[in-house]
């Protein structure tokens, strides 16, 4: 049974608004999910995760490389394995700030990691 998620519709007016929307969370309370259930809804993206091993590794192999690579709207699930794809997409939308590039998901209280040096402040809900 799939447990309806009440923040779905934030996020989707977010995403009409921002750049970026940060879903962040505990670990298991179904955010993968729900960025699953807005792809296919109401915001369609491609969707990657770096729980897969290739898709982590390219991205920490050539961060740059991998936003390129990708193309927009795009989610990127667990987006805290790869401190400095923040970077890159900051570069991504400091090139064309339309709302809606990226959704990314991610366990950890993303905006404090040491490792991470931008923060996309201007560019980015978080929810």
């Amino acid at each position: 049974m799939l447990i309806e998620r009440l923040l779905q519709d934030k996020i989707t007016e977010s995403l009409k608004n921002f750049p970026t929307v940060l879903l962040t969370g505990s670990r298991q309370v179904g955010k993968s999910t729900l960025a699953s259930i807005i792809t296919k809804s109401s915001w369609k993206a491609n969707y990657l995760t770096f729980d897969d091993r290739t898709t982590l590794d390219a991205a920490l192999y050539d961060p740059d490389g991998f936003i390129l690579a990708n193309k927009t709207p795009l989610v990127i699930d667990e987006v805290q394995k790869v401190p400095d794809i923040f970077r890159c997409i900051k570069l991504n939308i400091d090139k064309d700030r339309k709302p809606g590039q990226f959704l990314l998901t991610g366990s950890k209280n993303i905006m404090t990691l040491k490792k991470i040096s931008e923060t996309l402040a201007g560019r980015i809900a978080i929810h």
